[in-house]
């Protein structure tokens, strides 16, 4: 139930906290943030107006920055919304390492995605759908100047592409239908979908047949495609060793009832019928991308604990031999956070990593022996993603988010922070952002938890407002200092907004986020109902008119928190799920409901004792919206309608919302507009007098 993915615009025993020998570790390694240079330029913008719903239309969304080889450009793609067409467009953008040229690369109607740098720097390669057909496709466009070409004709397209340290190579993840014969079939018919999978579907990619990822090098000059993987086991995350002899990459095994999530770090080398050899062989996930050493003797990955922890892993940093002579360990056994992104630095004895910390999410250098970690951007801001050059002393390009300002790229450049991507600057300026606060509160047994609060920008203090608790998705994840447009939106519309980083949340260590295993819905609750009672002491809420609601796991809590108490006196219910008995074959996560709750044969009470807003909804009086995807596999649409009609046999006021041929994650714009404007109406019904703003 890793119900982690949010709406697009584009992851249940007692806590027992860190003790004070850990929180001292991480006060040293993760300083508190300092207002810095960010927040200062933020005070410097004159604010005009409030954000309205059509701003969402407006926002453009920065993405996936990768720095040049000599570090003089950096490439990053842009997502925009063309509302004549309902549709969103990304595109590749480049803008110089000083700040003092940017560049528009492409220009076309359908998606870029992936710009990676050739190591001469003289090319950019990407993905994009144009001339459909054959998927996404690898298009080549040399810097000098002309147009892109298209080089890759894979029959199911390309997912991923990494070049090779000589330029001349590339390796691609393409899917492969393991079914010689299916894959010959007429694609003009229909045919029957046949399953013989445990873990059979997924969302978006939907009914899970013969198709699996393989690890494919393809000649730029004579354009031959080797396929180098093959099998029933899907490969991703492909990259070259430094003398471009192997490829490092992650192999995922389908999972089998008892097992699992299953993945392991693999080298080949990069020839067709190349020697392969697997580097570790443990339960759980390991995970990528890969990343070599200078040297080449050394792989970086992460690491995640025994497969039932699948929704609250904590994936640390792992080294291995890249000869497989040595076996696998953990270099941050003793930081009690989860990192992602691992690159070794130049230097070959420290590795760079972003850390998920309380409300946070920092860029770190990790020493290879030793496992010290260093903080190493500091002020207000959330690094979300970056790419660093391989000198010395490294430039690195972030995606970085403010609390005023959406992510956007930065560079980082002897310890200075330099914006570089100006996507959304100009809205920003004309818009009145309220402030991002925060609040600690104690709930019924003795838990610390910590909240973000958004309030109407220049509300009076000690006013105490109709306040929306918006609970985020996961369970794993968490609500930090940065811009949110759906935070922002419903401050604007008079409403004080809490988000609760409840017990299951990521950032505050292993006991923290593991408290609600095989225990959904008790203890999450009762630190939401703390945190309700902290903000009505704090003068924050009124407590006559409070709301809760949220998508995912957010929606699955709302539906939760509803049937335990009657203090809402709104509700809204995104992709949730209450029943969750009938979800066992029906979504994508049954690996995880055998390893965490067992078969409802075998554990019929536990299985009951989780589904309990269901079986008592006679008690629920809180008017609900609910919501969700007419496609979507991960928490399907089901959910939501036994809810509804729960609700409507009760006599409860509600309504249900269908959003037709999407996903998990809404994807037409004009349907995460709807959502959102949806939301506050439907809460201004119930929480707002007559007559008020």
């Amino acid at each position: 139930m890793l119900r982690g993915i949010q709406l697009q615009n584009q992851a249940k025993h007692d806590c027992l906290r860190p003790n004070k020998d850990h929180d001292l570790m991480l006060k040293t390694l993760l300083p508190v943030f300092a207002i810095g240079i960010l927040a200062s330029s933020a005070a410097a913008q004159t604010p005009t107006r409030p954000i309205r719903i059509s701003d969402l239309a407006r926002l453009r969304t920065v993405a996936d920055p990768q720095l040049s080889p000599d570090g003089s450009w950096v490439a990053y793609t842009v997502s925009s919304v063309d509302t004549a067409k309902d549709k969103s467009d990304s595109d590749i953008w480049m803008t110089s390492w000083d700040g003092t040229q940017t560049v528009r690369v492409t220009f076309s109607a359908e998606n870029e995605s992936a710009p990676r740098w050739s190591p001469d720097g003289r090319y950019l390669a990407f993905l994009s759908g144009r001339q459909q057909g054959h998927g996404a496709q690898v298009w080549l466009l040399d810097r000098r100047g002309g147009e892109a070409q298209r080089i890759t004709t894979v029959k199911d397209g390309v997912s991923d592409v990494a070049w090779s340290p000589d330029g001349k190579r590339l390796a691609l993840i393409a899917g492969i239908n393991t079914d010689t014969a299916a894959a010959k079939r007429d694609t003009s018919k229909a045919w029957p979908i046949v399953i013989d999978r445990y873990h059979f579907k997924e969302d978006i990619d939907g009914y899970l047949e013969t198709t699996f990822n393989h690890l494919l090098v393809f000649d730029i000059a004579s354009k031959k495609l080797d396929t180098l993987t093959s099998g029933s086991v899907s490969d991703e995350s492909p990259r070259w060793s430094p003398d471009g002899a192997r490829i490092a990459f992650m192999r995922a095994v389908p999972a089998e009832p008892g097992t699992g999530n299953e993945a392991d770090v693999w080298v080949i080398d990069a020839r067709a019928g190349g020697a392969m050899k697997q580097l570790t062989k443990t339960r759980g996930r390991d995970g990528g991308p890969p990343s070599w050493s200078p040297d080449g003797k050394w792989i970086a990955f992460l690491r995640t604990d025994d497969p039932k922890w699948y929704a609250y892993q904590q994936e640390k940093l792992a080294l291995v031999r890249s000869d497989g002579s040595e076996p696998f360990h953990v270099v941050t056994a003793a930081l009690d956070r989860s990192l992602s992104s691992p690159v070794f630095a130049a230097d070959g004895r420290s590795v760079l990593a972003t850390v998920v910390d309380d409300k946070q999410s920092v860029l770190a250098r990790i020493t290879v022996e030793g496992g010290a970690v260093q903080r190493l951007v500091e002020g207000r801001n959330l690094v979300r993603s970056f790419s660093a050059s391989a000198s010395p002393s490294p430039k690195i390009a972030l995606l970085l988010a403010t609390s005023s300002k959406p992510p956007e790229v930065w560079a980082f450049d002897g310890g200075a922070l330099r914006q570089l991507s100006h996507q959304n600057d100009s809205l920003m300026a004309s818009l009145n952002v309220a402030p991002v606060e925060e609040l600690v509160s104690k709930s019924g047994d003795g838990t610390e938890v910590h909240s973000i609060v958004v309030r109407p920008a220049n509300a009076p203090r000690g006013t105490p407002l109709p306040t929306i608790f918006y609970i985020h998705g996961g369970p794993k994840g968490q609500n930090d200092l940065a811009w949110s447009f759906d935070h922002q939106f419903f401050a604007a519309s008079g409403y004080a907004v809490i988000s609760v980083n409840y017990r299951g949340s990521d950032g505050r260590g292993n006991a923290y986020q593991r408290a609600i295993f095989a225990d959904w819905g008790n203890k999450e609750v009762i630190d939401i109902l703390g945190a309700v009672d902290e903000a009505v002491k704090q003068g924050i809420a009124d407590p006559n008119r409070l709301a809760i609601g949220g998508w995912s796991y957010g929606g699955i809590l709302t539906d939760y928190t509803i049937a335990t108490t009657q203090r809402f006196k709104a509700a809204v219910s995104g992709a949730g799920s209450a029943l969750q008995l009938s979800l066992l074959g029906a979504d994508e996560y049954v690996e995880q409901y055998e390893l965490e709750l067992g078969a409802p044969w075998k554990n019929r009470d536990l299985w009951l004792k989780v589904s309990y807003p269901y079986f008592d909804a006679p008690k629920i009086t809180t008017p609900t919206l609910f919501l969700g995807g007419q496609s979507d596999f991960n928490v399907p649409i089901i959910g939501g309608e036994q809810m509804y009609q729960a609700l409507r046999m009760n006599g409860v006021p509600t309504r249900l919302v269908i959003y037709p041929h999407q996903f998990h994650g809404l994807t037409l714009p004009s349907f995460r507009a709807d959502y959102r404007q949806r939301f506050v109406d439907w809460v201004g019904t119930y929480l707002k007098p007559a007559g008020t703003q």
